[in-house]
């Protein structure tokens, strides 16, 4: 882009197509800014959901396999194997169980807080703000009567093109 103030006369027209440039660049800069913010959103919540997933897949595939083990296990060590009885298999069965139980609200748990780090775009939500309370100012105002439209054109574009600075 050129520098509005290198000394040389613009024309309404050049003065147009540069607002129209630069605006058409803003706009392109907040889209690429909003993706980003929700490209690392969705990664996060992508996360979240195959640990979610996760925990599901351990509790629902995998406890009966391992609540069979375990409860043998616990009732080998408690006495079981060399004739003496042991603990009760029922209750080696709950305590099984209630570990798989601890392990999925575990992977659960990291599961939400990993869903909880998931937040709205804020850096493209304040720019978004920020131009439109911009452009909210550089609505067209009524023209002084008896003063020819050019004139009034290029005083504005010389006072918004200062302000910038």
């Amino acid at each position: 882009m050129s520098d509005p103030f290198d000394g040389t006369e613009r024309s309404l027209g050049q003065l147009v197509a540069s607002a129209t440039a630069e605006m058409s660049a803003l706009v392109h800069d907040e889209i690429a800014l909003a993706k980003a913010e929700l490209r690392q959103d969705v990664k996060r919540g992508g996360m979240g959901a195959i640990l979610g997933i996760g925990a599901l897949v351990v509790l629902l595939f995998s406890l009966p396999m391992l609540s069979f083990a375990l409860a043998y296990a616990i009732n080998t060590w408690t006495g079981g194997h060399n004739g003496n009885g042991g603990w009760n298999l029922v209750w080696c069965f709950l305590l099984s169980f209630a570990f798989n139980v601890i392990v999925a609200g575990l992977l659960g748990f990291v599961a939400v807080s990993k869903f909880k780090k998931v937040k709205p775009p804020e850096k493209s939500i304040a720019s978004a703000k920020q131009t439109a309370a911009i452009m909210q100012n550089a609505k067209p105002h009524p023209r002084p009567e008896g003063v020819p439209a050019a004139e009034v054109t290029m005083t504005k574009a010389q006072s918004v093109a200062r302000s910038s600075v």
